[in-house]
């Protein structure tokens, strides 16, 4: 293993520290208690579970900012006395159906509450100082963790033994101040991808709200929230009045295995592509142009909208200008209907009202108590729309919400990005076995 890592800290040049597991830190006593035996109310003391360990908190739990679960036998503390957890302290998952055994947290943020470690895992305590964050970085980053995937046992469950991770390597800076200030960088990196989820999260919230108020409820004709300049009851329409809807792709032209190409002519489109937050572009499949002109009515023009009929019922996708720019032929399978607007209508704002709770309640009554539930051609021509009467006014509010798509998908971008770089940083922040 190398001593130095690729990425590093100006001013530090030492080699890097090598101990076994075994040598650097001690095993302390875990709880077998489930979750049955703990409260989420109140108790004696907090518990750390190996399920929260795997699945909610990161490299570094701070015990302040966490609903942590409750122990209430009193007479726990005393058989586990000699094990209340510490300030970095680590636990570790010792069990998992997968290859995620081995997850850690390294204890923060704890005074004066009891904490202890619970069912299925190993709490460690370091046999000398190191620096906040360090180790709970590293003990999750590649460098380490690939160390245990030999040494995991089982197959449906799979399980790494306290006796197989004491003879695990583990290496780290000598200098306090280096390993500090690499558990800062990771801990605010871990701030700033939680803002950007968060900030998503509540622009979502906020959105569906706005799409609450601004969209007639009850049987109402004008909605409680409206741009201050219109006024006047709002119109019923069938969406057969606004819009013709296509069937996807079928019948004795369907492409094949044998069709797709990467270096095609035509993206062909399946239900998967299309989710709750529109179309997603990965997994592509090409197909031809010849193979693409031979084919039905399902390819994609500039301004239609995508609805999946099978599957996952009612997800929208608008082929904006933004998308047909850089994804200029497109057509969608079977599984999927177009909208394909009349000019009747505002399409942005068409494609927000069908994401709207009035639009998808509408899509989940035409599904409801189907053995294979979809969505036909004339089911859907059928759905009522309300829509303001100006044109204007539509626009107007399917740019708004279109505002909100942009601030989520920035965020998102942003959220994106972090996690890759954080997962970099942690392959090339610690030495690499080689």
């Amino acid at each position: 293993m190398s001593s130095i890592p690729k990425i590093r800290f100006k001013g530090f040049t030492d080699d890097w520290e090598h101990r076994k597991l075994g040598d650097a830190l001690v095993s302390l006593q875990n709880n077998t208690l489930s979750r049955a035996d703990l409260s989420n109310e109140s108790g004696v003391a907090k518990n750390i579970h190996y399920g929260d360990v795997l699945i909610k908190f990161g490299e570094v739990l701070d015990v302040r900012q966490e609903q942590l679960p409750m122990i209430q036998d009193e007479s726990v503390l005393m058989k586990y006395k000699a094990s209340f957890l510490q300030n970095g302290d680590v636990i570790v998952a010792d069990t998992a159906e997968d290859t995620t055994v081995g997850k850690c947290s390294e204890i923060a943020g704890l005074s004066n509450d009891v904490v202890l470690s619970g069912l299925h895992t190993i709490p460690y305590r370091p046999l000398e100082k190191f620096a906040p964050g360090y180790l709970g970085y590293y003990l999750n980053s590649s460098t380490y963790h690939n160390q245990l995937l030999p040494l995991m046992q089982g197959i449906k469950v799979t399980s790494i033994s306290k006796s197989a991770m004491q003879d695990t390597d583990i290496i780290y800076p000598k200098s306090e101040e280096e390993q500090a200030k690499i558990g800062n960088y990771f801990c605010n990196l871990d701030h700033l991808i939680t803002l950007h989820q968060q900030k998503c999260n509540d622009i979502k919230l906020q959105k569906k709200y706005m799409l609450q108020k601004m969209f007639p409820q009850n049987g109402k004709k004008v909605p409680e929230i409206r741009f201050k300049e219109y006024t006047g009851d709002w119109e019923q329409r069938k969406l057969l009045d606004l819009v013709e809807v296509l069937d996807g792709d079928r019948g004795k032209n369907y492409p094949t295995s044998d069709d797709f190409d990467i270096s095609g002519h035509t993206l062909f489109l399946n239900a998967s592509n299309v989710t709750n937050d529109g179309f997603l572009f990965q997994d592509n499949q090409f197909i031809s142009e010849e193979k693409s002109n031979s084919m039905g009515n399902g390819k994609l023009e500039e301004d239609d909208i995508v609805v999946t009929s099978r599957g996952s019922l009612g997800h929208i996708a608008w082929y904006n200008a933004e998308i047909s720019s850089f994804i200029p032929y497109a057509r969608i399978n079977s599984g999927m209907l177009i909208l394909r607007n009349k000019k009747e209508a505002e399409t942005e704002y068409l494609y927000h009202f069908m994401k709207s709770d009035k639009g998808q309640s509408q899509i989940s009554f035409m599904s409801f108590g189907s053995a294979q539930p979809q969505l036909t051609k004339k089911g859907v021509e059928g759905l009522e729309v309300i829509l303001p009467p100006k044109r204007e006014e539509q626009a107007k509010l399917g740019k708004y919400f279109s505002n909100f798509d942009h601030l989520i998908t920035l965020h998102q971008r942003k959220y994106i990005e972090l996690k890759e770089l954080k997962k970099y940083m942690l392959q090339n922040m610690f030495p690499q076995k080689g």
